[in-house]
């Protein structure tokens, strides 16, 4: 296996719901690599709409759909920082409010520890608000072969948007 793989997808659009997201070429999920991105795409759109963004997130999860404690930790995570997602797509910056150029871009890497369990996989992107790169958990399903979200551990704090921050 090839280590420090990278992959940088593009999207034209956030998809509205659950049959936008799956006209999207990667929502195939046979890659750890898309998943981990279309998650980041489908988490921008939870300020626009909560339920799709869940029913969106559903199909990304597989067999195992959000629970009502996973909605409080999107809750807890994105509530009033709805911009954290956005800060992973090129263009956002801390300066314009985490506004990402269109297409949305993101890249998705992989290091020597990501697949280091069979059927598991960690993958890392980096947000411009963030010092280090963020986690995104994923499990393949053998029967399919496709990958699907575990955990979203990329959703720690960052910092505020400039125009909110009063120190700046």
């Amino acid at each position: 296996m090839q280590y420090n793989q990278e992959y940088t997808f593009q999207f034209r659009d956030l998809p509205r719901g659950k049959d936008e997201l799956l006209r999207i070429p990667e929502a195939s999920l046979d890659s750890p690599f898309k998943t981990a991105a279309l998650a980041l795409l489908v988490l921008c759109t939870y300020k626009l709409n909560k339920e799709a963004c869940y029913e969106m997130l559903n199909v990304l999860r597989g067999p195992e759909p959000l629970s009502v404690m996973d909605k409080q930790f999107l809750h807890d995570r994105l509530n009033g920082k709805e911009y954290k997602p956005y800060s992973f797509f090129r263009g956002a910056s801390v300066d314009n409010g985490y506004t990402p150029g269109v297409p949305y871009t993101i890249t998705v890497r992989q290091n020597p520890y990501s697949f280091t369990e069979e059927n598991y996989a960690v993958l890392w992107v980096k947000s411009v608000g963030a010092d280090s790169e963020r986690e995104i958990k994923l499990r393949k399903k053998p029967s399919t072969g496709q990958w699907f979200i575990r955990d979203f551990v990329c959703l720690a704090d960052i910092r505020i948007p400039k125009a909110e921050d009063p120190w700046a």
